[in-house]
């Protein structure tokens, strides 16, 4: 009895096993999902936000620098001949100081206002990253379906082949067509083999590309099994407001404004640097007071520094001109980046448009392909044409429905190129 119960856990837990493996290789994976997956997971994405992190923590440094610090110091000291006849043998001190910077040419404002530029420009970086990261899944998640779809074409193409072979076959030993006639369809047959073994190869590929980008750990997902069928244009956006989306522009106007912030920086650095010190000591040593000769010693002292920069043969001067150079070279930087981002963009709306004609052609194409190869069988199977031009028609076909699943997938790619370029 022990026994037979012992037999039902596990087949039960065997069947549960079994399910469990047939729902994980049997999960689809949309395109949202996988953007989902790669937001969370993608190691340049997580680069990306580790690169803002560092950014915050200097701001928060550059905020700190205008606050009162205090240091804490201890020495412990040991003289011998003849240095002990001046000062105690043994001696001991601790002091602690308060420094406050009170002017330093407003170079802690600019600089706390760089940092927060300089977190707005890893930002836009992020942004950039996602952005591209997005495309690269979205790419690869069309060549998915494109290569998925050629699988299929692969093994529909290759029964009809077998299917012509038979009969081909059958022809030639009724000795009513010669050997030739089936050798032209083995060759193609054994062509569409080779295909089909390197479309399930490329379609692995892919799968693995996949799950890098997404953080996946397998290739054990699926997607929809066909390309979608809405082919629409896009609706042409106002370039000055798709440039001013782009994260590369952000980025480039923070780096300027980081370089404007510099130069103030560098004119600063010519300005007078004051700062107030106060501290307090104790120290201990074998009469070490003088005023009372007991082995005790506290006091304070107060100091105000004032740094004034006078004369440095011009330094500082050549440091700021070279700072203002570096800015107009900058901004003539960000004048190219838009002019090339205006091309892109029109570039990207052009091909979206080619291929939306191209989607449209070869569907006409695959139409007239699939009537070629419906009335070459029929002919055939009357006895009217030969198996070279059902061979042929059948050839016809596989080409126009390879083109029409490439046109399909190459649309959508573009369709994706083209939201990027104009910054959605």
């Amino acid at each position: 009895m022990n026994t037979y119960k012992f037999t039902l856990l596990v087949v039960f837990f065997l069947g549960l096993n079994t399910c469990y493996q047939a729902l994980a290789q049997d999960r689809l994976l949309s395109l949202e999902d996988a953007k989902a997956m790669a937001l969370s997971n993608n190691k340049k994405i997580k680069k990306a936000a580790k690169t803002i992190e560092a950014a915050e923590a200097a701001q928060s440094s550059v905020y700190a620098s205008d606050k009162p610090f205090i240091n804490a110091n201890g020495v412990g000291v040991h003289v011998g001949d003849p240095l002990d006849v001046l000062l105690p043998e043994y001696l001991g001190t601790a002091s602690l100081g308060i420094t406050q910077v009170i002017y330093a040419g407003s170079k802690i404002n600019t600089a706390k206002k760089m940092s927060a530029t300089a977190v707005d420009l890893y930002t836009s970086q992020k942004e950039l990253t996602g952005r591209e990261v997005f495309l690269e899944v979205e790419t690869t998640y069309w060549q998915i379906i494109n290569v998925k779809s050629k699988v299929k074409l692969a093994q529909k193409y290759k029964a009809l082949l077998t299917e012509l072979l038979k009969d081909l076959i059958n022809s030639y030993n009724a000795g009513i067509i010669y050997k030739n006639d089936v050798l032209r369809v083995q060759v193609q047959l054994n062509q569409a083999e080779l295909d089909l073994t390197k479309a399930k190869d490329g379609l692995k590929l892919l799968k693995l590309k996949m799950a890098q980008l997404t953080g996946m750990s397998n290739i054990d997902f699926l997607v929809q099994d066909t390309m979608r069928n809405d082919v629409v244009l896009i609706e042409e956006v106002s370039e000055s407001i798709a440039i001013a989306n782009r994260p590369e522009i952000k980025m480039i106007k923070s780096a300027v404004e980081i370089e404007e912030l510099q130069s103030k920086i560098l004119e600063a650095d010519r300005k007078p640097t004051i700062a107030l010190n106060v501290s307090g000591f104790y120290a201990n040593g074998k009469q070490i007071n003088v005023t009372n000769g007991s082995n005790d010693l506290t006091s304070y002292y107060g100091l105000l520094n004032v740094n004034i920069p006078v004369f440095d043969w011009g330094g500082r001067k050549q440091k700021v001109k070279e700072q203002k150079f570096k800015v107009e070279a900058q901004k003539l930087e960000l004048e190219d980046k838009e002019e090339l981002l205006s091309l892109q963009i029109k570039n990207a709306y052009l091909i979206l448009q080619q291929s939306i004609q191209k989607v449209d052609i070869t569907e006409k194409s695959l139409q007239q392909a699939d009537e070629n190869l419906r009335l070459n069988q029929d002919r055939f199977d009357a006895g009217t044409v030969t198996g070279k031009d059902v061979l042929e028609a059948q050839v016809l076909w596989q080409q126009a429905y390879s083109e029409v699943i490439d046109a399909k997938a190459s649309f959508r790619i573009n369709e994706a190129n083209y939201k990027k370029a104009i910054g959605q």
